[in-house]
């Protein structure tokens, strides 16, 4: 599978990555229901079949994501790259907040090292930038932990440019990870130059609009998603909205039969065709969901097809 160097580190990873939020389970923001053992089997099969690294966070089902993970992992001879985020924090009762202070990130680095299963992670994330006058005092932090070998690289998720710069008088960012798709593009005017401008790598989520774009979407089955999935109550889910977005998978659909993809692998590859970006995040929670994925990172869209994408996201 083809890879690409992310950012200023020496890791080469394929241009798709297995996201395992949904694997967290019930939780404020999770995605309902989640078999375990479906869980695992599908973190190997995205690993047998030439995925590099794994993308999960501390808060995903409160710490169950990253111990799936690190299950899945201890049954691996050859191991994947393991990226992980922090600063959201939960308390007994299930409450989530957000701390950057140093002694709040050690403790979440040590909980998830143990978690995980490995002596060091190999990309640690700040989830996001909140509180905002923490950002100096959180990436300091985990320049400190690097340099203490628990983290071989650091990044940030959801920064602005601004945010960027004021990480950047400390310690270099390896990479950063925002939403970008079809859908969703407000990244690419000003921040993903940047990061293209600085060497910091990009690995996307949501290509597919948290599985709008997958092909597989429709009104019913939005209809009969688990009450406790955060899709229910999402804008792009509901109308105005969601007449546009199962119109704009109708045409992507029409598109892959050119290629013999996938709706959801059409929108995938439109999101590596920016050059700044190094890799994108894709979520999988069964057994033979990667068959309508995997062939993202080799697609080649020709300019005529995304021409097509692109009037039809200006025409509305």
């Amino acid at each position: 599978m083809e890879t690409k160097r992310l950012g200023n580190s020496d890791m080469n990873i394929t241009r798709i990555g297995l996201g395992t939020w949904a694997i967290g389970g019930t939780w404020r923001w999770g995605w309902g229901e989640q078999d375990d053992s479906n869980s695992i089997a599908t973190i190997r099969e995205a690993i047998d079949h030439g995925i590099n690294w794994i993308d999960t966070a501390a808060v995903y089902g409160l710490g169950h994501s990253e111990e799936i993970v690190g299950k899945a992992l201890r049954e691996m001879k050859d191991k994947p790259y393991v990226f992980t985020k922090g600063t959201k924090i939960w308390d007994s009762a299930g409450n989530v907040s957000e701390s950057m202070k140093a002694e709040s990130l050690r403790k979440e680095v040590e909980a998830s090292l143990v978690r995980l299963g490995v002596e060091v992670i190999d990309l640690y994330q700040i989830h996001w930038p909140i509180p905002d006058e923490q950002i100096e005092e959180g990436w300091e932090t985990l320049a400190k932990l690097k340099d203490e070998g628990k983290i071989r690289y650091i990044g940030v998720s959801n920064f602005s440019v601004s945010q960027l710069r004021r990480a950047e008088k400390i310690a270099p960012v390896t990479s950063l990870q925002p939403p970008y798709n079809l859908i969703r593009q407000d990244v690419a005017k000003e921040i993903l130059p940047y990061c293209e401008q600085q060497n910091i790598g990009v690995i996307v989520y949501s290509p597919m609009a948290s599985g709008l774009l997958s092909g597989k979407m429709s009104r019913e089955r939005i209809a009969a998603m688990d009450p406790t999935d955060w899709r229910k109550t999402n804008p792009d889910f509901t109308e105005p909205n969601i007449t546009r977005n199962l119109t704009l998978q109708k045409l992507l659909a029409e598109i892959a039969t050119q290629y013999d993809a996938t709706a959801g692998e059409v929108a995938i590859a439109w999101t590596l065709i920016n050059p700044a970006v190094t890799g994108a995040i894709v979520g999988m929670r069964k057994p033979g969901q990667i068959d309508g994925v995997i062939r993202a990172g080799e697609l080649k869209l020709s300019d005529a097809d995304i021409q097509r994408m692109e009037s039809f996201l200006n025409s509305r």
